[in-house]
């Protein structure tokens, strides 16, 4: 089985300092994730022997911890189904996600969601890896959604979320067209009452701000381009739903047509973001899938 592990070589301005000071200071490692692979045989070493945290390195000497997990603690049970890898290392993975499929297991899928596929790759490609979703996306939201693959990588990451470090943007098209050809949303959202799924703009809401451009008119509708600088739960589509102009084929906060489309139209299409470990600028971006692409004439398609 496939296992990660990060080193650091100790140069003559290291020698000296204690493994707990180089772990975290210079690798970057948190107290919860040392926690869990302290105790393992490989977990912390130096020239391959085990060593306590209080160690103090010596020049010429190779610091290895181990990222992936000890065990595996997520109960996502691998099986197998469709995958479309856009990347994929040592430390993450990065998906696009077919629109009806969830990310995570939960009441009534629990063997039919992207973190059942993931488990079942890593199985077949010999990986020790636990689910370790980043973000999520909506089961109806196509797109881009990156998963960690270690404790190390997922903490890193969700730090990044919602700041510069971590760049989402969306394609959607929207029933009539915004106020304006660009703008913010900045309307607190929370819990529809006496509804479980349903979020709706109420003044003690969570804070909410979504950044919309027109791309084009499409007629009736606007295919339009949006960033989060928030993440809550149905975000944009409450939010272009309170401007008056909800996403086409939303069922929940517009009108549902599954003649026209079977979910609404959004889609996360171009990512970027700092590697977890390397700090590496990774961009990718995922074409519009075939149900949304049919909404606009061949010739407007981004």
């Amino acid at each position: 089985m496939s296992v990660r592990y990060l080193t650091l070589n100790i140069t003559p301005g290291l020698a000296g300092l204690e493994v707990n000071t180089l772990l975290r200071r210079r690798l970057g490692l948190s107290g919860t994730v040392l926690r869990r692979i302290k105790w393992l045989e490989d977990g912390i070493t130096l020239d391959g022997a085990r060593v306590n945290v209080r160690v103090r390195a010596k020049e010429g000497q190779t610091l290895a911890v181990r990222l992936t997990d000890p065990e595996l603690t997520s109960g996502v049970a691998p099986i197998p189904g469709p995958l479309d890898i856009v990347y994929e290392d040592g430390d993450l993975a990065v998906l696009n996600k077919a629109p009806g499929v969830l990310v995570h297991p939960g009441h009534g899928h629990f063997d039919d969601t992207l973190g059942n596929f993931l488990m079942y790759h890593y199985k077949i490609t010999g990986e020790e890896s636990d689910f370790h979703p980043v973000h999520r996306l909506d089961k109806g939201t196509s797109g881009l959604v990156v998963i960690a693959k270690h404790p190390h990588a997922q903490e890193k990451l969700k730090k990044q979320l919602h700041s510069g470090a971590f760049r989402r943007v969306y394609l959607a098209v929207c029933d009539g067209a915004p106020p304006a050809l660009s703008g913010m949303i900045n309307a607190p959202i929370g819990q529809t009452e006496g509804s479980l799924m349903a979020r709706e703009v109420r003044p003690d809401g969570q804070p909410a701000r979504t950044r919309y451009k027109v791309v084009r008119p499409l007629g009736s509708r606007t295919l339009l381009e949006l960033g989060l600088d928030t993440g809550r739960t149905h975000q944009i589509r409450v939010h272009m739903a309170y401007i008056g102009c909800p996403l086409t084929g939303d069922f929940l906060y517009g009108r549902p047509d599954p003649a026209l489309i079977a979910r609404p139209a959004l889609h996360s299409a171009e990512l970027e973001l700092a590697h977890p470990v390397t700090g590496e600028r990774l961009r990718f971006a995922a074409p519009l899938p075939a149900d949304m692409a049919a909404l606009i004439p061949k010739e407007d398609i981004p």
